[in-house]
Formats: C-alpha cells, sequence, structure tokens
C-alpha cells in the first residue's frame, strides 16, 4: 500500500482534500464511486488525480490507469497541470507518472494541421481512412512493397528536394514546431505499371506499420510508440505530435498505441460513452481496470443524452438511396440485358454478387432497402410541407422568414407509437425493412469501397442503424421527432423548404440514466465530481449511480465541500423581484414591472466597479439586457451571442483587456460555465431568473413525462434542477481563489423565498444567499463597499 501524500503534488493539503482522497482511495478499493460536490478553490482535479494515482500505482489493487473525463476543454488543461505539477514534486526514486490527452484526428494529423496535401477539417477523416487503407494494401500480404520501403521513398524524395537546393518552406513538412522526414505533399508509390497508376499513400502511417512488432502474438503496438513511457510524464498533444512527426510515424496511431500504456488518459465524454468512438478506439479501457474521473459530473447527464441519441438527415437518406442505387444497377441491367453508360458493368455485378454471397443479404432485401428510403423520404417531404403549410402562409416565397422547427411524431405527452411507425406498416413496409437496413448498409459500403478502391464513410450504413434503433428502441424513453434546421441550399429549387431547411429524423434519449449506469457499471470505480451537483438524491438517480448502489451492491459515498476562502471578500445576495417568467416579463419589448424592476437591479449591479457578468435566461433576453444597461451604466457594455468559438475567445479577451466593462450572455452559452475569471477579471456577476429551458418544446414535454415515468417528478428532475446548477455555475464565476472579492447576486423571488416553486433548497446550505427586496439591494451593496474600503 502506498501513501497517497507521496503522490499529492502540493506540500500541505487542503482539509477537504484529505477527506475526498482519502474517501475516494477507500471506496475505489471496494469497488464504488464517490461523488463530490466542491465550491471552487477546493482543489478536486488534485483530489482525483492522488486518489487514482495511487490506487493504480498501488500493487494490492487491480487498478491500471485512471480516465478522466470531462465536457470541458479548460478542465483538460487543469488536469494536464496538475498532473505536471504532480511529477515535478515525486521523489527522485519514482518513476513519472505517464499521461495522455486524447484528441480527434483532425488535432494531429501533420497534413490537416498544416493544410498540406488538400487535407483538411472537412476531409480529414474519410481521406485518413483511405489513405491508411491504400497503405495496409500495399505493404500487407500480397502486397507490392513493404512499409520500411514507402516510408524510405519518401523520406529519399525529400532528400532530394534537399540536394537539389530547393530548400523552400515547402520542401519540409514542419508541425508543431518540429520538421518531419517528408515533403508536403502526398508520396506515390507505383512500380513499372500504366503512367497514372501510382498509389498515393501515407508515409507517417507507413512508419508506424514499420515500427509494429512482427510477431502481434508476443509483441505489442506500444514498442511502435517512439519515446519510453517510464521517464516521459504527462504528453499533451502538442508534445506528441512533435514527438511522433520528428520520427515520421503517425501521431494518431501513437496515440492509439499508448492509450492501454499510460497510467493516465484524459479524453472527453464521448471517450466513454459515444458507443461508435467506443467501438473503434477507446473501447480497451472501459473495464475494471479503469478507475474513472468524471468531471463538471453536473454536465453528464445532458452530454450523455445527446450522445446516445440518434439520428439521420434528409441529405445523408437522399446520399444512402443513391449509393444503393449504384449497387443495384450492375445486377438489375446485367438481367435485363442492357449495358450502363461507359461499357458492360459485368464486373461490377460480379463484385455485388460475391458480396451478397459473403452475406446474409439478399438482393431482394438491396431492393426493399432503396423503396423504403425512397418512400421514407417521400414521407418526410410530405410532412415538412404539410408543417409549413399549417405555420407559415405564403412561405414559399419568404423562405428566409423560417426558424428552427420541431415536428413531433407523437403527442409527447403520450407515450405511444410514433407516426412515422405507423405510416410505414400501411405503406406495406414489414419489421424486415426497418431491422435488415443495417446489415445491407454494410454490404452496400463494402461494395463501393472495393469498387472505388478507396474506404471512405458512406451514408447508408448510418441510415441504417438508425433505422434498426428506430425500430428496437422504446416508445416512453424514446421520442422521435422530425427538426428542421436553418440553412441555405442554393442548388435546390427556390420554392423548395430544402432551400431553406435540413430536415433530421430525430430518435431522441429521454432518460439516459441506464445507459450512464451501465458504462459506470464497466469501470472499477471512480470519482464523479462537480461545483454544483446538489441535490445529490436527484443526481445519483439520474446518472444511475443509485442503481449500482442497490442492484450491485456498490458503495456510493457522497462529500459535500463549501467555499473555504475569506468570507469577507464576498457578499451574495437573493433578490425577491417579480418571478422572471414569461408570464410576468412578456416579450423582450414589452415595458412592465417586472421588466422595470430587472433593469434597476442588474443596473446596480452593473455600476460596481469593475468587470460584471450579468446572465439572462436566452440570447434575446441578453439583448434586451444589454440594450437597457447602455443607458443606465457609464462603462462600455459587451453583447454575446450565438457564435463560433473564435469569436467568443475575442469577446472574452476584450472583457479581460483593460478597464470594467459588462459582459451580457446567455445562462445557455459557453461563458457561464468552465471560464476562468480569477483574479481582478471579475468582480460581480448577476443572474436573471432561474433558466428552465423551453417548456413548450416537443422534446422537452417528452422528456419530462420520461421522468416523470422514471422519478415521480419529471418537472424537478428535468427542469428545474438542471437550471439550478446553470445559475449555480455563472455564480460561481466570481470567487476563484483566497484573494478574489467580489458580489454574487440572483434576481428572482424564487431564489429568495419558499413558496411552490421555489428554488432556494438547491441553493448551498450555509445560506450565504441573503434574503433581500429589490428596494434593499442597494443598501446591501453599498454595505459591502463599505466594509472593503475600511479593511
Amino acid at each position: 500500500m502506498t501513501n497517497w501524500r507521496t503522490v499529492f503534488g502540493h506540500t500541505q493539503p487542503y482539509e477537504p482534500q484529505v477527506d475526498g482522497i482519502e474517501t475516494a482511495i477507500d471506496t475505489g478499493r471496494e469497488g464504488g464511486y464517490t461523488v463530490i460536490e466542491g465550491a471552487c478553490g477546493t482543489g478536486k482535479t488534485m483530489i482525483a488525480l492522488t486518489a487514482g494515482i495511487d490506487l493504480v500505482r498501488d500493487p494490492d489493487t487491480d487498478y491500471e490507469r485512471v480516465l478522466v473525463l470531462t465536457s470541458v476543454k479548460q478542465q483538460l488543461r487543469q488536469f494536464e497541470a496538475d498532473l505536471e505539477t504532480i511529477n515535478e514534486n515525486l521523489p527522485t526514486d519514482w518513476d513519472p507518472i505517464s499521461g495522455l490527452t486524447l484528441v480527434g484526428k483532425a488535432d494531429v494529423c501533420p497534413y490537416n494541421r498544416e493544410n498540406a496535401a488538400g487535407i483538411d477539417d472537412g476531409n480529414v477523416y474519410d481521406r485518413c481512412e483511405t489513405l491508411r487503407d491504400r497503405t495496409r494494401d500495399l505493404t500487407g500480404e500480397g502486397g507490392d512493397t513493404t512499409a520500411q520501403n514507402l516510408a524510405a521513398r519518401a523520406r529519399s524524395q525529400q532528400i532530394g528536394l534537399a540536394d537539389s537546393g530547393s530548400r523552400s518552406k515547402n520542401t519540409f513538412l514542419e508541425t508543431a514546431g518540429e520538421p518531419t522526414p517528408y515533403p508536403p505533399d502526398l508520396p506515390e508509390y507505383g512500380e513499372g505499371g500504366p503512367v497514372g497508376a501510382e498509389t498515393e499513400y501515407c508515409p507517417f502511417y507507413a512508419q508506424y506499420l514499420e515500427d509494429l512488432p512482427d510477431d502481434e502474438e508476443n509483441g505489442s503496438a506500444a514498442e511502435a510508440v517512439p519515446y519510453d513511457f517510464t521517464d516521459a510524464g504527462m504528453v499533451t498533444p502538442e508534445e506528441l505530435v512533435a514527438r511522433s512527426v520528428t520520427h515520421g510515424t503517425c501521431p494518431h496511431s501513437v496515440m492509439g498505441a499508448a492509450l492501454g500504456e499510460v497510467e493516465v488518459v484524459m479524453g472527453n465524454y464521448y471517450h466513454a460513452f459515444d458507443p461508435r468512438t467506443v467501438g473503434s478506439f477507446t473501447g480497451a479501457l472501459l473495464d475494471e481496470s479503469t478507475f474513472v474521473v468524471c468531471d463538471e459530473a453536473h454536465m453528464l447527464e445532458p452530454r450523455v443524452r445527446d450522445l446516445v441519441s440518434e439520428g439521420v438527415a434528409d441529405s445523408t437518406l437522399r446520399d444512402a438511396e443513391t449509393e444503393l442505387s449504384r449497387v443495384i444497377q450492375p445486377i438489375k441491367f446485367e438481367r435485363e440485358g442492357r449495358q450502363a453508360e461507359g461499357g458492360s458493368k459485368t464486373a461490377d455485378a460480379d463484385l455485388v454478387r460475391g458480396e451478397l454471397e459473403d452475406s446474409d443479404v439478399s438482393f431482394e432485401e438491396l431492393n426493399r432497402t432503396l423503396e423504403f428510403v425512397q418512400d421514407l423520404r417521400e414521407e418526410l417531404d410530405r410532412r415538412v410541407t404539410a408543417h409549413l403549410d399549417r405555420n407559415y402562409r405564403g412561405w414559399q416565397s419568404n423562405l428566409n422568414d423560417l426558424r428552427d422547427e420541431e415536428i413531433p411524431l407523437r403527442e409527447p405527452g403520450e407515450p405511444t407509437e410514433d407516426e412515422l411507425s405507423e405510416w410505414a406498416k400501411e405503406a406495406g413496409h414489414g419489421d424486415a425493412e426497418w431491422v435488415r437496413a443495417e446489415a445491407v448498409g454494410a454490404v452496400v459500403e463494402r461494395v463501393l469501397n472495393e469498387a472505388e478502391d478507396e474506404d471512405r464513410t458512406r451514408a447508408a450504413p448510418a441510415v441504417g442503424r438508425v433505422l434498426g434503433e428506430w425500430y428496437r428502441r422504446g416508445h416512453t424513453d424514446y421520442f422521435r421527432e422530425i427538426e428542421l434546421e436553418r440553412t441555405w441550399d442554393d442548388t435546390e429549387p427556390p420554392e423548395s423548404w430544402r432551400r431553406a431547411y435540413n430536415a433530421r429524423l430525430s430518435l431522441h434519449n429521454c432518460v439516459p440514466s441506464d445507459a450512464i449506469g451501465d458504462r459506470l457499471g464497466n469501470f472499477g470505480g471512480g470519482i464523479l465530481m462537480s461545483a454544483t451537483l446538489e441535490p445529490m438524491d436527484a443526481f445519483t438517480e439520474v446518472t444511475g449511480l443509485q442503481y449500482l448502489a442497490r442492484e450491485e451492491d456498490r458503495p456510493v459515498v457522497e462529500r459535500r465541500y463549501g467555499l473555504h476562502f475569506p468570507a469577507e471578500n464576498r457578499e451574495s445576495f437573493a433578490v425577491a423581484a417579480p418571478k422572471y417568467t414569461y408570464d410576468n416579463r412578456g416579450s423582450p419589448g414589452a415595458d412592465n414591472p417586472t421588466r422595470r424592476s430587472y433593469a434597476d437591479a442588474i443596473g446596480k449591479v452593473a455600476r460596481l466597479p469593475g468587470n460584471v457578468l450579468v446572465g439572462m435566461p436566452s440570447y434575446a433576453e441578453a439583448e434586451w439586457a444589454a440594450g437597457t444597461l447602455e443607458d443606465r451604466v457609464d462603462k462600455p457594455i459587451l453583447l454575446d451571442a450565438a457564435s463560433d468559438d473564435e469569436t467568443t475567445q475575442s469577446l472574452k479577451d476584450e472583457f479581460f483587456a483593460g478597464e470594467g466593462k459588462v459582459l451580457v450572455t446567455s445562462l445557455r452559452g459557453t461563458l457561464t460555465e468552465g471560464v476562468d475569471y480569477s483574479g481582478d477579471r471579475l468582480a460581480a456577476a448577476v443572474v436573471c431568473g432561474v433558466p428552465i429551458v423551453n417548456t413548450s418544446s416537443p422534446r422537452t414535454k417528452a422528456v419530462r413525462r420520461a421522468y416523470d415515468d422514471e422519478f415521480g417528478d419529471g418537472f424537478t428532475y428535468a427542469l428545474t434542477i438542471p437550471a439550478v446548477r446553470k445559475a449555480r455555475q455563472a455564480i460561481g464565476r466570481v470567487i476563484r481563489s483566497p484573494e478574489d472579492v467580489g458580489v454574487r447576486v440572483l434576481l428572482d423571488e424564487r431564489y429568495a423565498r419558499d413558496s411552490w416553486d421555489s428554488v432556494r433548497s438547491y441553493l448551498p446550505d450555509n445560506g450565504e444567499f441573503q434574503p433581500v427586496s429589490p428596494d434593499m439591494l442597494d443598501v446591501g451593496l453599498e454595505r459591502f463597499r463599505s466594509r472593503l474600503s475600511s479593511q
């Protein structure tokens, strides 16, 4: 047994850290989970890493690794930094703790990173798979050459360019600050064949194949990793790329080879909960030898709900229709004694027949699936058109006025068979069409990839998977609808809804507790932690932990750690303003007592010295608040809007720079969670209303009904508790360290008073948020300012 203090990265732990680490270690030894709600400054990342590493390094346990999962990139950086701190302070006779952060191919592919060889974010995944397959075909059994030769040829091209004196910036592909052994263009291989018969391949992947052990039974893919795990410590994605490309090998393949060997693996929730990622990449990590850490665990439920939901776009159905036709056509033409334009299709017919013979799919099933997909698109078109005719008179002439829409396929509050399934029966499409579509899609993919000698993602398998899930899943836990997302496609006819919309058949998982609990049950134990998990009983229910405790007798231990920074540095108010509901406030353009009361209160907080964050229930409400503050506050007003990451980062940088400003945003945006506002970056935060999602949305109604059936109180579990967590996350941006000083204000009487819809019981139970009336807010703010000035 080890002493966890040897692993702990600092000289002296906080008192909550001692309790948290020892609790997590003891619980982990029993195969259980520790659930921690810890305020900012608790040191949760160090708690999790110390406990997990102690268990991994302890020879008396079966743990081999720690798997850290989070939904926030900034938190990944925090785990990386804390692991580096641990390694810097280990005893000299200890090997460093090895660590690795998982990212996607787009982040590590040398060509994509440098926009070289025609590879970019839009095609990197398909191009990668094609190049890998070509490289394997050239070097595998019956191939024309060896991996060593392919890598050497690519190196010789670069050397030849260098020897010729052509040492321009394009001679050597460089990335992550390191030169690679290859030129920026993809090399080609050809041996005496006809002109144009050369095959492009990936030299980085060829080098990786060369580095793999010859004897796969006695060797390990880890032998292809070009660095020593025992002294590497924490390897960030940038360092992984640099180490790999210097050696000339594929960073993504190296990442996969290192996965099973390092002691701490860091990634996103989808690395454990997305079925496709698990099936193709991280599945080997998801067993009892892994101690899992779920950070920002208040986001676990909504993130996993999205990951285990399914959907297929109209455009994907269209592509699948085309793919099915291309596979059917050769045999159809052959039977009719016809030839396709461009010559005989006999070879293609043989290919199709061969694939059908190797599978259990018949030619008749190909035809039935094509007819099903065609009919499905026609029905989708009919339903979308009918919906628009009902709700947007003359919509064909006003496509720019259309909004995102949901078209439910059953009454959201009454779980019954959906209308699309009923239509299929009436149209003569039986169970077999739904169930067999996935197998048919797999055959179509194999035929087309072999015919074109190019492995790329095809539409037919995705369509088949969704149709199979649509048929198999229940109607209470899953909700089916058509989603219409605003877009624009000039290639569609001017009067078509497809010009303005992307339509999607969606199968939403309303209650992901089974999916979460089943996955957590695969691990040996772990920690789930966040600053906002209360109420704990609700959290453990919706994440399936209660099931593990009841049915599998695995311990689930809860810990709560409040703010331990100086109380005199902060003031917290719950202001009994009128409820900020639509019934009270009306639309953003309305002028009524509720809006005037909120405008006054927001203005009082915004006038405080320094930076002030204003969180509103939506972007439309944020725009209203920013407009009212322009005339009330003598400092710059910054308005956040739904935008890309680059725009949001630019706005954040502007907020942090220079004198005090007011930043107004939606509580459902990215600026109220996981953003570091430490130091003097934020002096105050005010949250307006309880940010409950739109309860009129069909999907929201379906989730609420499913939670009613599962937990007894759908509104509380599915809507109220997540909304309060959003508010608490925003308020939690203010106090991030012992030196931080600031004001936290919750505006809405539901935070201040006990009533039938009060949320006060979901706030921290230390009584910090003092209930005050709107006219007393000034007094409280002035009292705080006076106290600070006297210190």
